[in-house]
């Protein structure tokens, strides 16, 4: 596994649109247009046959609030990175980056990390796939409504998020994970984002695990049907509502 650090510029253009008024004269319609830099520390994992294909799945591995900081040690607690450290070899490129102190995941960062692993590496652009837990479940979700159309599958874990993003899904394979007894983040919070889906048309997968409070991604990611469900997705024409 390889400690990574990306520092980019992201160009963000910003416009202010100014309605008519009395005096047109004393005010003018202008436009910004700025780069802003763009830090994460990641920890990369290569499949150990990497130089075997041309192009490989990427599976982005988003973690929970207490993982947060500038030590990548603690992205190793949970999820695939923890198994990849442990010996385990995934096929997928795994891409486990760091969100930084007192804040949350970002879906500006998250897609100019996602650009630059792309450019540096051999990607399978119609495989790339997010998962995450707690915070990263929430992250999960903001991440795929941001750019529905960039992934093949998603698998948020003990998340949440706003039930309105469900229209921005589409058909969007999906596989929600939360454990029933869940004081941090209620059960609640997914099954509002899976009732949304259903109603905007998608059928997402949803397991609730009985007798599992907060810890709900132990059992996910230790189970070989995960990886196998991702992997059985390729990215979606969202035009015509099929697999590509």
């Amino acid at each position: 596994m390889i400690a990574r650090r990306l520092l980019i510029f992201v160009a963000i253009p910003m416009f202010v649109c100014l309605s008519a008024g009395a005096d047109e004269s004393r005010q003018t319609k202008q436009a910004l247009n700025v780069q802003v830099p763009v830090h994460l520390d990641y920890l990369l994992a290569l499949p150990k046959d990497y130089e075997s294909q041309e192009k490989w799945p990427l599976l982005l591995f988003l973690h929970g609030a207490g993982e947060r900081g500038h030590d990548l040690n603690q992205v190793l607690k949970h999820g695939p990175p923890k198994l990849v450290s442990e010996g385990r070899d995934l096929p997928f490129i795994v891409v486990s980056p760091q969100c930084p102190p007192n804040v949350w995941w970002e879906p500006i960062e998250l897609t100019a990390l996602l650009d630059d692993v792309i450019a540096k590496h051999k990607v399978d652009t119609d495989r790339i796939y997010v998962t995450g837990l707690s915070m990263g479940g929430f992250g999960t979700w903001r991440l795929a409504a941001h750019t529905p159309e960039r992934f093949a599958a998603i698998a948020p874990i003990c998340g949440g998020g706003e039930p309105y993003w469900a229209r921005r899904y589409g058909k969007l394979p999906t596989w929600v994970f939360h454990g029933a007894k869940d004081q941090a983040v209620p059960l609640a919070r997914s099954e509002q984002m899976v009732e949304a889906m259903k109603k905007a048309g998608n059928e997402p997968k949803f397991t609730v695990y009985p007798e599992a409070e907060h810890d709900s991604w132990t059992e996910t990611y230790n189970n070989p049907e995960f990886y196998d469900w991702l992997l059985s997705h390729r990215r979606i024409n969202a035009a015509a509502g099929e697999q590509k």
